[in-house]
């Protein structure tokens, strides 16, 4: 599986932006779809997720209102709409599959900037 992200960049506070993260190498619906993010010298953090049918979505509390993932299965593409930015969601944003006995990959990174 390759996970390509795209979509970061920097952008002032109350801004938006939208990445998205393209999957290939497998059946895309056999996995659901997350994003994550990691600040410098933080750990790494759960953002949202869908599954595989784009049904069923989740997200961290730091972000519920203002962020959306959503999936288009066609184009076995995962996005995060992100709106309302803020300086303390300036971090890398990973994509991340996942299925039950389908393996966990992840994409290489995106940066988001948000300046204050």
């Amino acid at each position: 599986v390759q996970l390509q992200a795209s979509g970061g960049g920097l952008v002032q506070a109350g801004g938006s932006l939208r990445l998205s993260c393209t999957f290939s190498g497998r059946t895309f619906t056999r996995y659901a779809m997350g994003w994550f993010r990691q600040a410098p010298g933080q750990e790494r953090y759960f953002v949202a997720a869908t599954s595989w049918s784009g049904g069923s979505t989740y997200y961290a509390d730091s972000v519920k209102g203002r962020f959306t993932i959503s999936r288009d299965n066609a184009k076995n593409t995962v996005y995060l709409q992100m709106n309302s930015l803020k300086f303390e969601d300036t971090a890398v944003y990973y994509c991340r599959a996942w299925g039950s006995g389908s393996g966990d990959f992840w994409g290489q990174g995106t940066q988001v900037t948000v300046s204050s």
